[in-house]
C-alpha cells in the first residue's frame, strides 16, 4: 500500500470514529474521548528510557479522562490545564487542543490561539482542533477564518461530521449575537 492510500485509510477509520464519539459520550461521561498520538510519534528509534507516555499508557490515558472530565462534566477549566500539563504529552493534538479549549473558556484568547496552533502542528489534520479554532475565530468577530475553518473540516471528514455541522450551525448565527461556545 503506498504511503497516501495508508493516510486515507486512517483518515477514514478516524472519522468513522468520531462520528461514534457522540454517541458514546453519554456512555463514558468520564471521558469517553481517547487521544491520539501525536502525528510525529514514532516506534522507530525509541528507547526505553523514553519518559514519553505511549498512547497505550494506563497512567496517561486514566489522566487524560480526568482532565476530559473536569472539562466537560465540572467546567473546571484552570484545573483541567494543570491536570493536562501534568502529562507531560502537550506535544499531542487531543492534549493540545483541550489546553486551548480551555485558555478559551477562561477568556485567555491569546494562550488559547497558541495552543490550538500548536495542536494543529502535531496533527494537521485534528478535526476538533478546527472545529474549537473556529468557534474560537467566531468570537473574535472572525468570520472569514471560521469559514476557512469550517472548509478545512469539509476536506478532512466532510459535512455530516459532528464538528462540521457544529461550526456550521455556529456561522449560520447572525453576528454579534452573543455567542458562547
Amino acid at each position: 500500500m503506498n504511503k497516501f492510500a495508508v493516510r486515507l485509510l486512517t483518515l477514514a477509520m478516524y472519522a468513522m470514529a468520531l462520528t461514534a464519539v457522540p454517541l458514546l459520550a453519554t456512555a463514558h461521561a468520564a471521558g469517553g474521548d481517547n487521544p491520539s498520538p501525536p502525528a510525529s510519534d514514532s516506534k522507530k528509534g525509541k528507547k526505553k528510557s523514553d519518559k514519553s507516555s505511549s498512547i497505550d499508557d494506563g497512567k496517561f490515558i486514566e489522566g487524560y479522562r480526568a482532565a476530559y472530565a473536569t472539562i466537560y462534566d465540572r467546567h473546571d477549566y484552570a484545573s483541567a490545564i494543570g491536570q493536562l500539563e501534568a502529562l507531560g504529552q502537550d506535544d499531542r493534538a487531543d492534549v493540545a487542543n483541550l489546553i486551548g479549549y480551555s485558555y478559551r473558556k477562561l477568556g485567555d484568547y491569546k494562550v488559547s490561539q497558541i495552543w490550538y496552533e500548536r495542536a494543529l502542528k502535531a496533527d494537521p489534520n485534528h478535526v476538533r482542533t478546527w472545529q474549537y479554532y473556529g468557534l474560537w475565530q467566531l468570537e473574535q468577530g472572525n468570520r472569514d477564518q471560521a469559514q476557512y475553518h469550517l472548509n478545512r473540516i469539509g476536506q478532512i471528514c466532510g459535512t455530516d461530521c459532528a464538528e462540521y455541522r457544529s461550526l456550521a450551525a455556529a456561522l449560520e448565527k447572525p453576528p454579534g449575537t452573543g455567542l458562547v461556545y
